[in-house]
């Protein structure tokens, strides 16, 4: 299928050039998703935030925890718009309106001069998160190719932290600043997030996936073929086109509609639910694992917990995120190597044993009469760190990466809404509970965390697919297969290396478009050619 340019798109890039830019853009979405997360833990202990919104107190903590817990009733909603947008007007438009709404809530959370004022600012901010959070993997994912897809957006969950960490350097510095500059500003970086994404995400280009799904079968074809920088009638870009044609195909014959799933009502083909659950359910175990209490309060539990000065809890939270940086840094090219499954089983190991000695020591640093105190609260502080890394290796990003990968294409925008929405509706409970637990329970708080972890690792062994390796298109077909729901004892599950089935069906596909091309070319060559003059030559 031949298509002609009239011009040259995305200022003539392609192929890798074409990806870094895209990945340019969704690292600046996740940048400020991180930058977000963290900032507020810098905000919540500044006196004139406390002043000026009347929150000083023990009496205030609750009504402080739902200040803070509130955005992540936003961004759920955010995600709840996203299913609804996301499949309609594709990815780049989905995500523009999300940074439009972003914008909007950092004006109004830098200039909050009130409790309701800023629960609004927080939860508009929140809404445009959400919405960005429940696009930007899936428009990665389905502009990347095969052996760089996890690289890439575990790479943007590593700028997540990027932000994460810049906001407590910001937070750090700007504490010797005094006064409502102190939190104002680092309010206000927001907005330089959002003007990169302004100035990238317009010109790059939609989702081929979206395309073909939404019949643009045309333009679809340029994208990938720039993608690949090939021409739109080589082998491999016809090949590949022919396998998302398939795969939308099939899945919109045996697709099963949103009230037969709430119902129950399922039929075996898709195993759309049951991919559904697994998307979802690493999104409930990466916020069930704790990390937000660290990413929120990290500064509070290290006052409360484990007795320091407000401004050294500052810079060990900020010393600790740069730890998380290249923590979440060495997870991209891991990812691929020993693959999804074990990177989150790891991951998870990692955060159960941090919590199981954060207990212990805690324990004995509230312990009356112990003469130790002092030295085991201190050596806690090295698990909270160690945390942070474990968390980095694999339950950072692989929790976004994974539910746009196991879910089908038709189903893709709205599953990876729902797991969204699963991540922020569990960060809120987290988020939520978190100072009202730590000011309770003390040391027995990390009990639950250290419970929550040693539950994930069953389930992650026993139900959770390889996804590293394998073609989105390849995961169909290994849903078609009707594969077993306990994945351990199933080499095709559980392997790192994309299995020799999915491999020879692709080359087949690549063969018959290659003699396709071929049969073409023969018909056009012996066609016979007429002259001006009309006298066949």
């Amino acid at each position: 299928m031949a298509v002609a340019k009239s011009s040259q798109p995305y200022f003539g890039l392609k192929g890798k050039w074409l990806t870094f830019w895209i990945t340019v853009a969704c690292a600046t979405d996740m940048s400020l998703f991180g930058f977000d997360q963290g900032v507020f833990s810098g905000v919540v202990i500044t006196q004139d935030y406390l002043d000026v919104h009347n929150l000083n107190g023990s009496g205030k903590t609750s009504v402080l925890s739902i200040v803070t817990s509130i955005y992540t009733v936003g961004c759920f909603l955010g995600a709840v718009i996203a299913f609804g947008i996301g499949e309609k007007y594709g990815r780049k438009k989905t995500i523009i309106v999300g940074t439009v709404i972003m914008t909007i809530g950092a004006i109004l959370q830098t200039s909050s001069f009130s409790v309701p004022h800023m629960i609004v600012a927080r939860i508009v901010t929140g809404i445009g998160n959400g919405i960005n959070t429940a696009t930007a993997p899936v428009w990665q994912t389905e502009t990347s190719k095969v052996h760089n897809r996890g690289k890439l957006v575990v790479f943007e969950m590593s700028m997540n932290i990027f932000g994460f960490m810049l906001s407590n350097w910001v937070n750090y510095g700007m504490s010797f600043v005094g006064g409502s500059v102190g939190w104002r500003f680092p309010l206000s970086v927001q907005l330089l997030f959002c003007l990169v994404l302004f100035c990238t995400v317009p010109w790059l280009p939609e989702s081929p996936r979206w395309l073909i799904a939404h019949g643009r079968d045309d333009e679809a074809s340029l994208i990938l073929a720039d993608l690949e920088d090939k021409s739109v009638n080589d082998p491999y870009v016809m090949a590949e086109r022919q396998e998302i044609l398939y795969s939308v195909d099939y899945e919109r014959k045996n697709a099963i509609r949103w009230r037969d799933i709430l119902r129950g009502r399922t039929k075996a083909g898709t195993k759309s639910v049951r991919r559904l659950i697994l998307g979802s359910g690493t999104q409930a175990m990466q916020q069930l694992g704790g990390i937000n209490i660290m990413s929120y309060y990290l500064p509070t539990l290290l006052i409360e917990s484990v007795k320091l000065e407000p401004s050294m809890a500052r810079l060990i939270a900020a010393c600790a995120s740069v730890a998380y940086l290249f923590a979440s840094l060495a997870a991209a090219p891991l990812v691929e190597r020993f693959g999804r499954r074990i990177m989150m089983i790891i991951s998870t190991a990692i955060q159960f044993f941090c919590f199981l000695l954060m207990t212990v020591l805690l324990y004995y640093t509230e312990k009356p009469g112990y003469p130790y105190q002092d030295e085991v609260a201190k050596a806690s502080v090295v698990w909270f760190f160690i945390y942070y890394m474990g968390f980095g290796l694999g339950m950072l990003g692989i929790p976004w990466l994974y539910p746009t990968e196991i879910n089908s294409l038709p189903m893709r925008t709205k599953a990876t809404a729902v797991a969204t929405m699963t991540d922020w509706l569990t960060n809120f409970v987290v988020v939520e509970v978190a100072p009202i637990g730590l000011q309770t329970l003390g040391w027995k708080f990390y009990i639950v965390w250290t419970v929550t972890n040693a539950a994930f690792l069953p389930i992650l062994w026993l139900f959770y697919p390889e996804t590293s390796g394998r073609t989105l298109e390849d995961l169909d077909a290994y849903y078609r297969d009707n594969p077993p729901l306990i994945v351990i004892n199933d080499p095709d599950s559980t392997s790192r290396r994309r299995p020799a089935k999915f491999a020879a069906a692709q080359g087949r596909d690549i063969e018959e478009a290659t003699a396709d091309l071929r049969r073409r070319s023969v018909l056009e060559h012996d066609e016979p050619k007429v002259s001006q003059s009309g006298i066949r030559v």
